[in-house]
């Protein structure tokens, strides 16, 4: 029904940059809240960023400043900005939107995930 896919990780070095993208597609009505996730090993899935569709963004406090959530509404698609790559930045992130599909049902919805390791 809605479909959310994820691009961009990959290896970095320290202070190196990646950009993330998910697009959401399928039958999608209105897109509310969009956020990025992450889950390092043996570690539990934690909350790095969220951006509602109207309202300000909001961080983890230890990616303020080096992050930056984006969305572009036209092409259902959100950005995840990492500047000043740290090894502990080192996960598999995951894209989430709450969304509001045409049968007027609203739920969260996961993208498969994308590996990010920033290492020397």
């Amino acid at each position: 029904q809605v479909q959310l896919v994820e691009s961009g990780g990959g290896l970095v070095q320290p202070g190196g940059s990646l950009r993330l993208s998910c697009v959401a597609s399928g039958s999608i009505s209105n897109i509310y809240v969009m956020a990025w996730y992450r889950q390092a090993p043996g570690r539990q899935r934690e909350l790095v960023a969220t951006l509602p569709s109207v309202g300000m963004s909001n961080y983890k406090d230890s990616v303020k400043g080096r992050f930056t959530i984006s969305r572009d509404n036209a092409k259902n698609t959100f950005y995840l900005q990492m500047n000043s790559l740290k090894p502990e930045d080192t996960a598999v992130y995951y894209c989430n939107a709450e969304v509001r599909t045409y049968d007027y049902t609203s739920r969260p919805y996961w993208g498969q995930g994308t590996q990010v390791t920033v290492s020397s």
